[in-house]
């Protein structure tokens, strides 16, 4: 971007780029990163507590787009004072798109009834102050640049300002900072731009010292937001969950909470219970050995999800066992269950054991990838509430663990409630079955769950196991055979295969769950 100056002989001689250009098109690098950033979290902090990360992100880059279309309509209304309403932009946006996350966590837990209705409203207020932002920048620039130059160079700056916050959102800030001191990081750098405004253009301002007290109070304000995000974050999570807080933390994939109360442990992930300590034995003794047992002497196993150990723990109590791969996609989780005390004990430190190897990445590539046959596969994966983890229950999927699955093996997929989400189990078993599997379903009380639901997947018959390993709390032979009995209110019901193309179990799921409190 260049000015130009009249040599004697006329001709205009080219100048270099001002100082306060550069420092405009440097803001533009900020502002876009920021900007993506806001839209990012709400995104992620839908799929977090409203689950079906395809639909929410959807319709939130969907309304921000839409909203920031609002926003650049709107700047033609502003004439004067240019700078000014630049820099009122720019603390709006540092307030309100900096306590997004907090806001909305503390909206979860206090006001569950009005987190869709503030999560919208912000991201429209949101998108349409940052759709504000460039046309005034544009606006300001173009006094002293052709508008070719300018469009150029500003949009340059835009995308590559998406591009670093996009990289650094899943792999460096949520994971370090977490989504509340995020927002508010990037709310205070949309401060430091309109503090860098207030620099840039004292001369043009009327009424200087108002600016600067506004700017020194949105500072302050963010400052103390970042200092205190833990305890933002802790008196959201306190009300939200019954129990005393012990550990929280946040991956790229989702938030990982466990609680400690007068019955033990809770796990929490994304604010779904996954196991409690004082009946998870319930469902891992039902999980593993009616496959385990059938099998008589399994050699090669694999459990895919099931990052907390628990399933690995039952799988070792069978001494003919000799290698155990756990595919988990979160390293965070086995990280946990693998390192932290209380989880160890817990899952009888399984994931410290030799004979366990631990993959993390996602279980579809994997079984893509993989060349093993394996005697018994476990398939522990959350229930399909968004479309990611909708294709662990394809007929695609269920394909490759036919591939990977011993002609004498067995595997097992944990299949949601049969009571509650009745057309979703069955689902699942007609799914398993469309690509030649033998498919025998079951089911268990699991207190803290209600009546849960299994299948048993394989190439041949499955029979009855003689007997049991030593040290069940829950599962006996004749309790085993009664798992395999339907009553009327859970017996099967028409459904159709559940494919990558349509998805069908998503939203037979949501719609069956949608019903019930959970």
């Amino acid at each position: 971007m260049t000015s130009t100056q009249a040599e004697p002989g006329g001709a205009p001689q080219e100048l270099g780029p001002r100082p306060i250009d550069v420092a405009l098109l440097a803001s533009v690098f900020v502002i876009a990163a920021c900007g993506l950033l806001y839209e990012l979290a709400a995104g992620a902090l839908a799929s977090y507590l409203l689950g079906d990360s395809v639909l929410q992100f959807s319709t939130i880059i969907g309304t921000y787009l839409f909203a920031m279309g609002i926003g650049s309509w709107l700047s033609r209304y502003f004439e004067d004072q240019l700078p000014a309403h630049f820099l009122r932009v720019e603390l709006m946006v540092a307030l309100v798109g900096g306590a997004l996350p907090a806001v909305l966590f503390l909206a979860n837990a206090y006001a569950p009834g009005a987190f869709r209705f503030l999560l919208y409203g912000m991201v429209l207020v949101v998108g349409t102050l940052v759709g504000l932002e460039i046309p005034l920048v544009m606006r300001i620039l173009k006094r002293n640049a052709s508008l070719k130059d300018l469009v150029s160079k500003v949009l340059t700056f835009d995308y590559l300002g998406a591009l670093a916050v996009s990289l650094a959102f899943p792999i460096v800030l949520v994971p370090k900072l977490g989504l509340v001191r995020t927002g508010l990081l990037f709310g205070f750098m949309n401060a430091a731009i309109a503090v860098w405004a207030l620099v840039l253009f004292k001369h043009e301002l009327r009424n200087l010292r108002a600016h600067v007290w506004a700017c020194a109070l949105v500072l302050l304000a963010l400052g103390g937001g970042i200092a205190g995000a833990d305890q933002l974050t802790k008196l959201a999570d306190d009300h939200f969950y019954q129990d005393r807080i012990v550990l929280s933390s946040s991956s790229p994939y989702q938030r990982i909470v466990v609680t400690q109360g007068r019955q033990g442990a809770r796990l929490y992930l994304n604010g779904n219970l996954q196991f409690a300590q004082s009946d998870e034995y319930r469902y891992h003794e039902a999980l593993v050995h009616p496959a385990m047992a059938a099998h008589g002497a399994p050699k090669k196993v694999a459990v895919l999800g099931g990052g907390d150990g628990m399933a690995v723990r039952e799988v070792l109590k069978y001494p003919s066992v000799e290698a155990v791969t756990l595919v988990e996609l979160d390293p965070a989780m086995t990280d946990l269950f693998r390192t932290n005390a209380m989880m160890t004990a817990l899952n009888g430190n399984a994931l410290n054991d030799p004979r366990v190897s631990t993959v993390n990445t996602d279980a579809f590539h994997w079984l893509q990838e993989s060349k093993d046959s394996f005697d018994v596969i476990v398939v522990d994966f959350p229930d399909p509430t968004n479309f990611a983890i909708g294709k662990l229950f394809t007929n695609s999927f269920y394909s490759l663990l036919d591939k990977r699955l011993a002609a004498s093996g067995y595997a097992v997929v944990q299949t949601t409630s049969p009571l509650i989400a009745r057309h979703s189990f069955w689902t699942v078993v007609q799914t398993i079955e469309s690509v030649g599997l033998t498919a025998k379903p079951y089911h268990a009380h699991v207190p803290s769950f209600g009546e849960w639901g299994f299948v048993l997947a394989s190439h041949r018959p499955w029979r009855e196991p003689p007997g049991l390993p030593e040290g069940m709390r829950y599962l006996t032979m004749p309790t085993l055979r009664l798992m395999f009995d339907f009553p009327l209110d859970m017996a099967r019901v028409p459904a159709e295969v559940n494919r990558l193309s349509n998805q069908v179990l998503v939203n037979t799921y949501e719609r069956e769950w949608g019903k019930v409190e959970h």
